[in-house]
């Protein structure tokens, strides 16, 4: 019969008005390296440096923490950028021939990046039929002039447009064609040969009327734009890539498609000059690939850099991405790992200096930003105080810790400078404020690294390698390698990005990070659980191993898969940070997929494909090990890398449930018609304003048992909690796999001798107490004990060192059982069922990711509430009230057809969460209406006497670089500040009023996101090809 339930007239104001108060969507940055870099400029005056990407993205970054983002409305590529000088404006042009002027601008208090107006070159040849103008089909190049108000145009045809930079319209009469600078030209260069597209465009410092042309053939011409002539013309025969003129004017250097650079004297001999000074080859003599790009940099040493990018050995290192720096007679070839984009130089840009005098060189890859400091012997690069590559070996993990003690924080970043020591000279570049919560990112290679998330700018901390531990077949291939690297060019590995893993085994899972004991578990791929712990001092030491047999001698079972990691023997040196304690090899050698760690009890869980083992690290050995395969799992012994598919057995399953869905709606049609026909009735006779029908649940078919990896443990959890009686609680372990079962065990744990860390010789005892079976045998996804007064458990020592609110222990406790298809709360310890939410069942969705947070209210201080966050499958992020399970909140968070970033989400302890955007992205959102952090910054930027903002239409809320929903970032307005500045908001006490998020609406893009590894299952793929 049908459900009805009586319901009050409206909702609540009161619970409405708290809602606001409590919960707001808030996209707020982006984190890491921009995905897929285009362009690179730099504003010497103001210090601050953009990048544009392909996807149409500008982003500006000054000091750390200063961050500007805009998104063009056409996503088209940034070919190039150009600063107009301390006015904090930038002219961008994208591969469609189109140039918009982007300003920071300050509206209402608030700074930010907005487009002021744009400008399409008129495509058609003779657009302007009264002057017979050339066509303006394809602009190559761009240079700013006159202090930034014109611009000259440089286009394929050979034509050279100039244009009015604040309105953007092209000047009539100043155009020159081709045809103009070839009277200037000898007849016998001529040739009947055009000169080609223009290639480069360079701007005199100190004479602005003057510009340095680069013809594709090869040709250079010094033009003098007011008196209308030639004044210098260099005759080259190579193919030209670029141009530096040097600042004094006496000094002209071009790079060529052969390899090789030349230097023109401009201040002597006769004009037409037909050789120049120096031309040589760096890497020749044998065929080599093209300069892209040279610059010269004067000294007053007398030893001026040339530094270029390419002209490598075409046959020997043609594949090598490279830029050389050259002084006097010291070459260095940096040798990077993914392809140059870009490069400039930190130098004096002063008329009034003399010379140069460069400080750093920046360059721009497409996986990650080098700087280098060219002021201290050897050259050594400078760790950048953001844009630090999150991939630099690709993400398969991450977490969050929030609320880092102080010693713990200090300790990391302690042992982090040990790591990479800071360059002398690199302190007045870079500065940053520390916070206290570092996520952690685990990654392919076997590291886990720790960055400062307290900000807007994520900077990283430290970084563990657990390779070290193991013995793997790369490194007889790196010796060889080394051996066979000859001494010629210069090469030196420059940058962190490593896209190749030395072996996929080393892989990181799973990590769990003990704050106040500074213990952590990292769990790999082939099965390896290693219990670390923080050391301020180096050590040398043995690891203890030990293995762990899930199968328990099971048979019919055969592993397929990869094999272990073998473990080095003997004592190993250790840097100072987190030192390997203890080794735990599950067998077989299957991936994690689950570890959670009690510092407290010295106990560390860990589930894989076939079971879950409980160890205690204290005693070096096992405590318990348990199978949870169904006779059919023959999949699960197959392992992650092997590619063995049992095709018949697919197609069994499948046609399986086909049959039984069919057989079930026959008899469901024929016993429920007269049901139905009963409910209709009785629905007409009740009144529509009285009651309220319950929503329409879905019909669920339940799992199958025998479905391939139904015995995956996906998560493990330990309490003290009432299981045995109402009388007496105690140590517990509760463990959910993907067939919906859920495993609790009664421990019995030893006290530990006081002062000590070692425990009596009594060992660890567990005894399995309850044993449940959800109906829909969905997979667990997560499992929590609320108290009395419904709130989780404290972490280890929190309630014992009073840095929590002890729980309740005088009340009933419960356990709340998250699956993929509802959650439900049961009482303990007789586990009979108290609250259920159906989610699959109302929203038609399926749980992917579910945390417990902490939500504070922006109106009192002190009233704060504890709620259940979820993530589905289609991207929707719900909000649930604990222990009641009401609906409170959902916002649309994450494109549906972005399963990377489903997969890779991560939510805080208070109301935040971090999900991959792209490869090099994370972006952080916010459901708490009182933590958000988000840039608020300014800029002090000087406009030209006169000057207007021009607005070509209204700018409307832009969507994020990548594409996302989001909100253009409102950075708030300090006057007198000479200093790109930055204020960051992630503290507990109330915002300002500036600070409460404003409505944002759901958007969708056609871009499309990268693979990347993350916490995927099997679901996440067939939700995305059904």
């Amino acid at each position: 019969m049908m459900k009805f339930r009586f319901r009050r007239q409206g909702a609540d104001p009161q619970r409405e008005k708290l809602k606001q108060e409590l919960f707001a969507f808030h996209k707020t940055v982006e984190h890491g390296f921009p995905n897929q870099p285009s362009a690179l400029a730099f504003d010497p005056e103001l210090r601050i440096m953009a990048i544009g990407t392909r996807s149409g993205a500008v982003k500006i970054y000054g000091a750390p923490g200063v961050e500007f983002t805009g998104l063009h409305r056409d996503a088209a590529t940034v070919t190039q950028m150009h600063f107009l000088p301390g006015q904090g404006r930038v002219l961008t042009l994208l591969d469609d021939d189109s140039l918009h002027l982007w300003e920071i601008v300050h509206h209402d208090g608030c700074a930010h990046l907005e487009e002021a107006i744009h400008f399409q070159a008129p495509s058609r040849p003779g657009f302007d039929g009264a002057s017979g103008l050339p066509s303006l089909a394809h602009i190559t190049v761009v240079l700013l002039v006159a202090a930034g108000d014109m611009a000259a145009l440089g286009t394929e045809g050979g034509s050279i447009f100039f244009l009015d930079v604040p309105t953007l319209t092209l000047l009539e009469g100043q155009t020159l064609g081709p045809d103009e600078v070839l009277r200037s030209v000898p007849d016998d260069y001529r040739c009947g040969k055009a000169l080609g597209p223009v290639e480069s465009l360079q701007g005199h410092l100190r004479d602005p009327t003057k510009i340095l042309i680069g013809y594709s053939r090869g040709l250079l011409v010094i033009w003098n734009q007011a008196a209308r002539c030639a004044e210098r013309i260099f005759l080259g025969n190579q193919q030209l890539e670029s141009v530096c003129w040097e600042r004094s004017g006496h000094t002209v250097v071009s790079s060529h498609s052969d390899g090789s650079y030349a230097i023109w004297a401009a201040d002597t001999g006769d004009s037409p000059t037909a050789q120049p000074t120096v031309a040589t080859t760096p890497y020749g003599p044998f065929p080599c690939k093209a300069i892209n790009k040279v610059l010269w940099r004067s000294c007053a040493s007398g030893e001026h850099f040339v530094i270029f990018s390419g002209g490598m050995p075409r046959a020997s290192y043609g594949d090598r991405h490279c830029v050389s720096v050259l002084q006097a007679e010291t070459l260095v070839t940096l040798d990077f790992t993914s392809r140059v984009i870009d490069f400039f130089t930190v130098h004096s840009t002063r008329p009034e200096d003399e010379f140069d005098e460069p400080q750093a060189l920046a360059v721009l890859l497409e996986e990650e930003l080098v700087v280098l400091d060219l002021q201290t012997p050897g050259w050594p690069a400078v760790p950048a105080p953001y844009l630090a590559p999150l991939h630099s070996s690709a993400i398969t993990c991450s977490a969050h810790v929030a609320n880092v003690p102080a010693k713990l924080w200090a300790r990391i970043v302690s042992a982090g400078e040990q790591q990479s020591p800071q360059p002398a000279s690199g302190a007045s570049w870079w500065g940053g404020a520390l916070g206290l919560t570092p996520p952690l990112r685990s990654h392919e290679d076997g590291t886990v690294r720790f960055w400062d998330a307290s900000g807007v700018a994520l900077r990283p901390l430290y970084k563990l390698c657990t390779a070290g531990l193991f013995q793997t077949d790369c490194e007889h291939a790196d010796s060889l390698a080394q051996a066979a690297e000859d001494d010629w060019p210069p090469f030196r590995k420059v940058g962190c990005f490593d896209p190749y893993s030395d072996d996929p085994r080393l892989g990181v899972q799973k990590v769990a990070l003990c704050k106040y004991t500074a213990q952590m578990v990292v769990a790999g791929t082939a099965g390896q659980v290693l219990v670390l712990e923080l050391s301020d001092t180096p050590a040398e030491q043995t690891v203890g191993v030990a293995s762990l047999d899930l199968l328990q001698d099971r048979e019919g079972f055969t592993w397929k898969g990869h094999e272990r990691l073998s473990p080095r023997l003997g004592p190993l040196p250790w840097p100072a940070g987190f030192q390997p304690r203890a080794l735990v090899q599950c067998l077989p050698p299957a991936a994690v997929t689950a570890v959670t760690l009690h510092a407290e009890w010295g106990l560390v869980a860990f589930g894989t494909s076939h079971g879950f083992g409980l160890f205690d690290y204290l005693r070096r050995s096992p405590v318990l090990a348990r199978c949870t395969l169904h006779p059919s799992d023959s999949l699960a012994m197959e392992g992650p890398l092997s590619r063995v598919k049992s095709l018949k057995k697919s197609l069994r399953q499948s046609f399986r449930r086909i049959r039984k869905s069919r057989a079930s709606g026959k008899k469901r049609t024929v016993a429920g018609s007269k049901l139905q026909e009963a409910n209709a009735q009785l629905a007409e006779q009740a009144g529509p304003q009285d009651v309220e029908v319950t929503p329409v649940q879905r019909r669920i078919e339940p799992r199958s048992a025998d479905d391939s990896l139904s015995g995956v443990v996906r998560c493990l959890y330990f309490a003290d909690t009432f299981l045995r009686d109402a009388a007496h609680h105690g140590p517990t372990m509760w463990a959910g796999t993907n067939s919906g079962s859920v495993f609790a065990y009664a421990l019995e744990v030893p006290a530990a001798v006081a002062g000590g860390e070692k425990r009596p010789e009594r060992a660890v005892e567990a005894v399995l107490g309850k044993e449940v079976q959800l109906m829909h045998r969905a997979p667990v996804v997560a499992i929590a004990v609320l108290d009395g007064r419904g709130r989780p458990l404290p972490e280890p020592y929190e309630a014992s060192r009073d840095l929590a609110q002890a729980p309740d222990m005088q009340g009933g406790h419960a356990v709340l059982i998250a699956s993929e298809e509802q959650f439900k709360v049961f009482t303990l310890p007789k586990v009979s069922a108290k609250t259920k939410f159906k989610l699959t069942a109302h929203e038609g969705c399926r749980v992917r990711k579910v945390a417990l947070a902490t939500f504070a209210s922006v109106a009192c201080e002190d009233y704060t509430e504890t709620c259940l966050a979820c993530l589905t499958n289609l991207g929707d992020v719900h909000v649930f009230s604990v222990p009641g399970l009401r609906p409170q909140v959902h916002y649309a968070c994450i494109r549906k057809e972005d399963i990377s970033g489903i997969a890779s989400c991560v939510f805080t302890r208070h109301g935040q969460g971090f999900y991959l955007i792209s490869p090099s992205e994370f972006e952080r959102f916010s459901l708490s209406a009182r933590n958000i952090t988000e840039p608020l910054c300014s800029l002090d930027v000087r406009w030209p006497r006169g000057a207007t903002h021009i607005r070509s239409r209204e700018s409307p809320k832009l969507s994020q670089a990548n594409g996302t929903p989001g909100i253009i970032l409102a950075p708030q307005s300090c006057d007198g500040s000479p200093d790109p500045i930055c204020k960051e908001a992630d503290t507990p006490e109330p915002p300002e009023a500036m600070l409460s998020p404003m409505s944002i609406d759901s958007a969708t893009s056609a871009d499309t996101t990268l693979d990347t590894t993350g916490d995927m299952t099997v679901e996440d793929v067939k939700d995305f090809l059904g």
